[in-house]
């Protein structure tokens, strides 16, 4: 499953390689409420197909028209904005008088979306530079600090993983997170030393290494922006992995386990070189309560956490699922 950018940049590869000639929609500002953030694009066909989007569908429509009437017609790129008015914020459905301002450009084989698709398939971050009075193109390395940058000149977006996610084991669980995590443009690297585990696994797009997982942590360099999930059940491997996480500047740091499991682990973690502070930061009972049950549910409870934590939302507004009421039933939870 590819993110939905990702999904407008193959789209319009296939369409340029069939010889259609098509349009590129980059969210550049945005004013007040907006639907979509600033990056999110659309791509338009000269037959009127479309992926991706850049609003609700008003604005798409508008494009969509646009392009009907007047056709691809764009040799260099253009900067547009919708919803300066109260007329076109009513016009466009943007919510609570929202603005956004659009940069929109004619692709062509010149406008380096294969050569990107073939850097991004490298799990490469990468820049691409639209010189906005030629339609030039220009590819580097892209810094995992940068934000995209409209100038008088340039339009410099960014493209590929800016954050990792790290999961210690190779099951059903790991897969469910590792599709959910791919959509939302993480690198995802699972680890798994156990050959019987990881045999069949497989997950296009997703790295699968045996190494052991504290050698890995230690080999990854851990940042603020990894986050690292330990879903094994097996102490000698989580416990591995989350020993060298929770000394790191990782983001998030979770494992998976019942509270009384959780409270055996904290008193193993506590012998070993970990301080107690460093012990609190760890997320277990994994997750956000949503009442999950299913693998792809308790996949989407630690997404959402994960999620959470990442833009800063804060611990009072978040129900965790070390913090949510047990069930009668429900002492020791067989799954998380």
């Amino acid at each position: 499953m590819d993110s939905i950018d990702l999904d407008v940049l193959k789209t319009s590869a296939q369409w340029i390689a069939s010889g259609h000639r098509c349009q590129l929609v980059t969210v550049t500002k945005t004013w007040g409420s907006s639907p979509r953030p600033i990056g999110a694009m659309l791509a338009i066909c000269d037959d009127g197909r479309i992926v991706g989007s850049v609003s609700g569908g008003c604005i798409e429509d508008d494009l969509i028209e646009r392009m009907r009437e007047h056709g691809i017609d764009r040799s260099i790129p253009d900067i547009v904005s919708y919803g300066i008015s109260a007329d076109q914020a009513r016009r466009f459905g943007l919510p609570c008088g929202g603005s956004i301002e659009l940069a929109i450009e004619t692709l062509s084989p010149e406008s380096q979306i294969a050569p990107l698709l073939e850097r991004l398939a490298q799990h490469e971050l990468v820049a691409r530079r639209l010189d906005l009075a030629t339609g030039a193109v220009t590819l580097s390395k892209g810094d995992a600090g940068a934000i995209q940058q409209l100038t008088s000149e340039a339009l410099i977006t960014l493209h590929g993983p800016r954050w990792r996610l790290f999961i210690i084991g190779a099951g059903s669980l790991s897969r469910f997170l590792a599709q959910i995590a791919k959509a939302m443009d993480y690198q995802v690297i699972v680890c798994d030393p156990r050959e019987e585990y990881r045999a069949d696994w497989h997950l296009e797009g997703v790295q699968l290494v045996h190494e052991m997982p504290d050698d890995l942590m230690l080999e990854a360099k851990l940042d603020a922006r990894c986050a690292v999930v330990a879903l094994t059940h097996d102490p000698k491997l989580d416990d591995l992995a989350l020993m060298e996480a929770l000394k790191s500047d990782a983001f998030y740091v979770g494992a998976i386990g019942s509270r009384i499991n959780q409270a055996n682990r904290r008193e193993r973690l506590l012998e070993f070189d970990v301080s107690a502070e460093q012990v609190a930061r760890l997320h277990g009972p994994i997750g956000l309560y949503i009442g999950s049950k299913t693998p792809a549910e308790i996949a989407i409870s630690i997404i959402a956490q994960m999620t959470a934590i990442k833009n800063g939302v804060p611990a009072t507004l978040q129900v965790a699922q070390s913090e949510a009421p047990l069930e009668p039933s429900a002492t020791v939870c067989p799954i998380n």
